[in-house]
């Protein structure tokens, strides 16, 4: 795959974030409740899952398969959990511009850390002065967007 057609689909991937956590946020108003405004998210991810499992024709993994699996690599969906929950709750009260640019600064801290000592079986990239311009940047940005 070209790096443009992974840049414009990284690009739409971050659309699909702003556009989630809206759906999410006026979920939750409408239902008065942010768990089940999380809930009906990830039960609608869930249904697009099985879909995309039934179009890959993907086989249901084996018990040994899973056996192999480090018991951390099953938490994944906790921290989507937490990513959701806090979407709903703070996107109302501080504004999506300023919640994606935390967390794209947050997501850049957190890479580049991760990158640098290859936490999680990720491979091993140093920090560099480039990245840490990159990042400070970020937090610059974060700092125009944000709204008191």
């Amino acid at each position: 795959m070209s790096f443009l057609i992974s840049a414009l689909l990284s690009l739409a991937a971050g659309v699909s974030i702003v556009v989630q956590q809206a759906l999410n946020a006026n979920l939750r108003t409408a239902l008065n409740s942010a768990a089940w405004s999380g809930f009906v998210s990830y039960f609608v991810g869930l249904l697009c899952m099985i879909a995309l499992i039934a179009a890959f024709r993907d086989p249901v993994p084996t018990a040994a398969m899973a056996a192999r699996i480090p018991f951390w690599a099953w938490s994944g969906g906790l921290f989507g959990a937490i990513f959701i929950a806090l979407g709903i709750l703070l996107v109302p009260k501080i504004g999506a511009a300023t919640f994606i640019a935390l967390l794209v600064a947050g997501q850049m801290l957190a890479s580049v850390a991760f990158d640098h000592f290859g936490l999680l079986g990720l491979t091993q990239r140093p920090v560099d002065l480039p990245r840490l311009i990159g990042v400070a940047l970020l937090i610059g940005g974060v700092l125009l967007i944000r709204r008191p």
